[in-house]
């Protein structure tokens, strides 16, 4: 399939063949669904924890004697159903990252690629790259380009000036090929591919 390039100053400089079997196939959201739960999953810092009945600091001596008081009996000023007590069933620290098949991710990051491209949300770049690091010049091209919330996929490397001049701009991400995930593909409108991220994705996916 073919789509245009265009550079910077929002003029077309040619065009480029896309993959039907990485830009054209259909969108399963079911598979995007779990794609992304799985990377939010890996990024769950799972520290939380609360202290159970074996580590309060209390006394373990029986608050009153079994009999007699016409109260309930009790065992532990720590057990849970007591103030000051334990937690019952409460979180742990653990890892919250889960399995998910090489092959439902590839699929996954296909049906992100061609929502996009089917959605008209899809722009080619010829490069990704300023002659200095200025944010001011790039939101000049950003807003020429109508782009609010944009995330832009370069080659092996990101250029450093424009890697640089972007980072201060709110709704503007820059990642190298390698870092494309369905996640961010997903959180913003507008996905830009350089000509050589458009060809490392085909290296990848094919």
């Amino acid at each position: 399939m073919k789509q245009d390039v265009i550079n910077l100053e929002n003029k077309k400089v040619g065009s480029i063949d896309l993959d039907e079997a990485i830009f054209g196939v259909d969108v399963r959201p079911d598979l995007l669904a779990r794609y992304v739960n799985w990377q939010l999953a890996k990024r769950r810092a799972g520290t939380h924890k609360v202290k159970q009945r074996s580590e309060i600091t209390g006394t373990t001596a029986k608050p009153f004697r079994q009999k007699g008081t016409g109260r309930a009996r009790q065992g532990s000023k720590k057990a849970p159903h007591l103030r000051g007590g334990g937690v019952a069933f409460g979180p742990v620290v653990r890892d919250h990252s889960h399995k998910l098949p090489k092959k439902v991710r590839r699929l996954a990051l296909k049906s992100a690629l061609s929502a996009k491209k089917s959605a008209g949300e899809l722009v080619v770049l010829d490069k990704a790259a300023l002659k200095e690091p200025k944010t001011k010049v790039l939101v000049g091209h950003a807003k020429a380009l109508g782009w609010s919330s944009v995330l832009i996929v370069d080659g092996a490397e990101v250029d450093a000036n424009f890697a640089h001049a972007a980072r201060n701009i709110v709704g503007i991400d820059v990642l190298p090929s390698q870092g494309a995930n369905v996640y961010d593909i997903l959180r913003r409108d507008v996905l830009v591919l350089t000509q050589d991220a458009v060809t490392r994705l085909e290296e990848r996916l094919r």
